[in-house]
Formats: structure tokens, C-alpha cells, sequence
């Protein structure tokens, strides 16, 4: 079952015109909730960053986050899995093709879910792969747009040679992945990318810095060097599906040992225990 303006149906029911700005243009955001046990995690942080979208972009938010949480709930009891990820989208709406913004247009609101699968333990025990490439996207990479082209064409890159992501570097430094955040481990410290129009704000990037703060982790939020990185102790892949993983090959060469790190054992059972918390209302 999906939501479609103000609908619920199943997906194979559902229609958008053409002329919908979304399929024209790319005109539009999107966010991406994880739900564990039929409850949405770190919702109010999702809905503060799909905010921050809907502004970068200049639409107005449809709902208050009050009814965007009772629309989520609805729709995730009305599919089976305990364990879900909701995709909402929501695009500029149905207009005459103009690159100008319509005067009068009611934007697409389409949610669906799908059940929520988590890295397979083989990969925790003796991590994935990754490459890199140059970061050819554009400079609003703080929005989360639905216009996702560069992104598609950077983690295609990694699926032709079997690796699981592409590390993206502007002008000599780390922003992220083309699909996650990537974290930096050298002389025992975390080091993280800073925020900023380069890289989009990961909700699991904020709980990893979190726990590193309230864990007396030492880390840094700053630039990272192409240097830095390739001669990291540890490097870890996060985002809010893929939650925390271990790099141990960068473009076929180890990254430190080969092997799962420290820092990423200890950083992933703080964070499976603080999703615990979360999904028992203790948090």
C-alpha cells in the first residue's frame, strides 16, 4: 500500500500526470525514514531535514509534522513488515512544461514503504568494498532533491567493479558517498566531513557524532584530505538504511589491516543499543 494525494491504494493503482514537474524536471525533494518494530526512528530529525529541503527549493511544506506523522503511521500499519523504509516525495506538482515556478500548482505528495533490510552479517564481520571518483555534482548537495542523475551514474561506478559505494573528492577532499556518509579513522581519532552545501546531512552521520560525544570518542568534524583517507585506519560507510558498515578495500587496495576496525566495533553496538533505546520509547 502507498499514499498518493491524499489516497491510500495499492502501488499498482497508482497514476501521476505527465506534466507533473517531478517527471519534467526533477523538480522536487525526498527523505528517507527507517522504521524499526513499526516505529519511524529519529522521525522529527527526518522531518526538520526534509524542512531544510522544501526550503532549499522554495516549496512550501503540505503538512505540519504532526500530520506527516500520522500519515507515516497509517501507512506503515498498512503494510506487513515490522522492520520498514518509508520513501516520501514530494515534487512542485502538475503545470504547463515552463522552467519558471507555476503561480497556482498543488504539489505530488507519494509515499510508499518497503520492508527495511539491514547489511548482512557477513559484511559487518569482514567488511565491503568501495572506489572513488571525482564529485562532478552540483554545489546544493545539502538538499535532498529528487533530481538524482550524478548520484546514479557515481554508484553505478562501484556496482560495475562489485564494491558496494563510491567516495566522492572535490578539489583533494572527502564529501561523502554517492549514496552515505563516510567517516575517517586515523591516530585513533573520528574524523568527519563538515556540514556544509557539499554533502548531504545524514541522520546517521548526527548519531555517530552523538555517540562519539557522549562515549568520550575522540573525533573531529572538518575537511578530510584525499590523503588522509587513503591512509586511513578505518574507514565507515553510514546512512539510515545501511545504518553502520566497515570499508576494508579502497580501489582494490586495504584500507589498514583489511579488517573491520576498533572504532567500527565499537561504534556499531553503541549504536544497536541506542536504536534499542529508541524503539522502546526510552530516548
Amino acid at each position: 500500500m502507498i499514499y498518493l494525494n491524499g489516497i491510500f491504494m495499492p502501488i499498482e493503482d497508482a497514476r501521476i500526470p505527465v506534466l507533473d514537474r517531478g517527471f519534467i524536471f526533477g523538480d522536487g525533494v525526498y527523505e528517507v525514514i527507517p522504521v524499526y518494530s513499526r516505529k519511524p526512528f529519529r522521525l522529527a530529525e527526518h522531518l526538520h531535514r526534509l524542512q531544510h529541503s522544501l526550503d532549499g527549493i522554495r516549496l512550501s511544506n503540505p503538512h505540519s509534522d504532526a500530520e506527516w506523522s500520522h500519515l507515516l503511521g497509517q501507512l506503515i500499519a498498512a503494510n506487513a513488515s515490522e522492520d520498514q523504509y518509508i520513501y516520501l516525495h514530494i515534487t512542485r506538482g502538475v503545470a504547463k512544461r515552463d522552467h519558471a515556478f507555476p503561480k497556482n500548482s498543488t504539489p505530488t505528495i507519494f509515499i510508499m514503504s518497503n520492508p527495511l533490510l539491514t547489511p548482512p552479517m557477513e559484511s559487518l564481520i569482514t567488511g565491503v568494498s568501495a572506489i572513488t571518483a571525482n564529485d562532478n555534482r552540483w554545489l546544493r548537495c545539502d538538499i535532498k532533491a529528487i533530481s538524482l542523475l550524478p548520484n546514479v551514474l557515481l554508484r553505478q561506478m562501484a556496482v560495475d567493479v562489485d564494491a558496494i559505494e563510491t567516495l566522492l573528492l572535490r578539489d583533494g577532499f572527502l564529501t561523502e558517498g554517492a549514496a552515505s556518509n563516510i567517516f575517517v579513522v586515523g591516530s585513533g581519532v573520528l574524523l568527519a566531513p563538515p556540514k556544509n552545501h557539499l554533502m548531504l546531512p545524514g541522520i546517521t552521520y548526527d548519531i555517530v557524532l552523538e555517540l562519539a560525544e557522549t562515549h568520550h570518542i575522540p573525533y573531529e568534524a572538518r575537511e578530510i584530505s584525499e590523503h588522509e583517507m587513503r591512509n586511513a585506519q578505518e574507514l565507515l560507510l553510514t546512512s539510515s538504511t545501511k545504518e553502520i558498515m566497515p570499508i576494508t578495500r579502497l580501489d582494490n587496495q586495504p584500507v589498514g589491516d583489511g579488517k573491520p576496525g576498533i572504532m567500527f566495533m565499537q561504534l556499531y553496538q553503541l549504536y544497536q543499543n541506542y536504536k534499542i533505546t529508541v524503539m522502546r520509547g526510552n530516548s
